[in-house]
C-alpha cells in the first residue's frame, strides 16, 4: 500500500520560507511522477507543482512561479517543495500526490494521481 507523509508545514510571516517534504513508502519510487496540490478554506483543491520521474522536468502554477521549487531525491524516496517569498494567499493545506506511470512527463491533472498524503497546514501571516 502506498503511503505518503507530508511534513514541514507551519506558521510563517509573509516573505518567509518553508520547505515541505513528502516521504513515500513506495517500491520503485523513481517510477512515480509526483505533484503538490493545495486547498485553502472554502476553495477547491488546486495544482501547485509537479515533477517527472527523474526530476528533470517540472511544472508550476503561475502564482508560484519564481517562488516555489519542486525537487525529488529518488534515493531517499522523498519529494520537496521549497517555498520562498510566501504570501498570505499561499495559506492552505498542502498535499503531495503520486502517480505510478511509464510516462516521464509531469502532470497538473489531479485525476492522474492515485495516491495522496494526508496534508500539512501552511499558514502565512501578513
Amino acid at each position: 500500500q502506498v503511503q505518503l507523509v507530508e511534513s514541514g508545514g507551519g506558521l510563517v510571516q509573509a516573505g518567509g520560507s518553508l520547505r515541505l517534504s513528502c516521504a513515500a513508502s513506495l517500491r520503485s519510487f523513481s517510477s512515480y511522477r509526483l505533484g503538490w496540490f493545495r486547498q485553502a478554506p472554502g476553495k477547491e483543491r488546486e495544482f501547485v507543482a509537479a515533477i517527472n520521474r527523474n526530476g528533470g522536468s517540472t511544472l508550476y502554477t503561475d502564482s508560484v512561479k519564481g517562488r516555489f521549487t519542486v525537487s525529488r531525491d529518488n534515493a531517499k524516496n522523498t519529494v520537496f517543495l521549497q517555498m520562498n517569498s510566501l504570501k498570505p494567499e499561499d495559506t492552505a493545506v498542502y498535499y503531495c500526490a503520486a502517480d505510478f506511470t511509464v510516462i516521464n512527463v509531469p502532470t497538473t491533472s489531479q485525476t492522474e494521481y492515485h495516491s495522496w498524503g494526508q496534508g500539512t497546514q501552511v499558514t502565512v501571516s501578513s
